[in-house]
């Protein structure tokens, strides 16, 4: 691993590039089961052959396009989610800051999170975050995943908004991520505020092919999601895919796939 150029004056994290790898998250696992990790460490690489995204689905981009990183914490605190939210609010603080000085106000785009952990630009997925934990190691372990010069089809990518690198993009994420505060109850409203699936009607893909319709109303303190049907029922999750619905396509309650 060689130290990234231009981030090596940010002594607080230990930023390593490869060329290519199978998964970073992986990589980082493996050296925090051996005790090769400080805290803090970031290892970002130009192509991932293996990487992958919530539900093991695949996470592919062609060498040197996007961003694909991942980042150990050795102390994340209780609740894993909550350093979810923390990076999910970084890259889009991150994009927004790069690309806020560029863009008229008038055509701004929407970005913000989708629960519990997408980034949207637009209504179309920009970014992704995974944790893992190790079963033999402390600490925490957050892969990211960033379209920025490339996206497939049905996807958005930084670049659209702002020209920039991903290793500049790393440094305002890296940036915004120690610019929250540490107070979960203060990160829960950072997370809220960020959150465009609240309010939204939304449909909660389940396991055994179920699904659940409604408007999400709220994230509670453990941040699940707070999902009310038409019919007034009421369903929290604490896991589920979830697709924003367009009006006049939602129906409710529990339906078959």
């Amino acid at each position: 691993m060689s130290p990234a150029s231009g981030i090596s004056k940010m002594d607080e994290w230990h930023v390593s590039v490869v060329a290519e790898t199978g998964s970073t998250n992986d990589d980082l696992l493996r050296a925090a089961e051996q005790g090769e990790l400080a805290d803090r460490t970031v290892l970002r690489t130009e192509h991932q052959t293996a990487g992958r995204g919530r539900l093991d689905r695949r996470w592919d981009a062609p060498a040197g396009s996007n961003l694909l990183a991942s980042m150990y914490l050795m102390s994340p605190g209780d609740r894993p989610t909550s350093m979810l939210q923390r990076v999910g609010v970084a890259i889009v603080d991150a994009v927004n800051q790069l690309a806020g000085l560029k863009i008229e106000a008038s055509n701004r785009a929407t970005l913000g999170l989708k629960w519990p952990n997408d980034v949207l630009c637009d209504g179309r997925k920009l970014a992704g975050v995974l944790a893992q934990r190790s079963t033999s190691a402390p600490g925490l372990i957050v892969g990211f995943g960033v379209n920025v010069a490339w996206a497939p089809p049905e996807a958005a990518r930084v670049n659209d908004l702002v020209d920039c690198t991903a290793e500049q993009l790393l440094v305002e994420v890296l940036n915004a991520f120690d610019a929250q505060s540490g107070d979960p109850a203060v990160l829960a409203q950072t997370y809220r505020a960020r959150l465009l699936t609240l309010g939204q009607f939304v449909r909660v893909h389940l396991p055994g092919n179920m699904t659940f319709e409604g408007q999400a109303v709220d994230i509670d303190a453990e941040g699940r999601i707070i999902v009310v049907s038409e019919m007034g029922k009421k369903r929290v999750f604490d896991v589920g895919d979830v697709v924003h619905l367009r009006p006049g396509t939602h129906g409710a309650g529990i339906a078959s796939d």
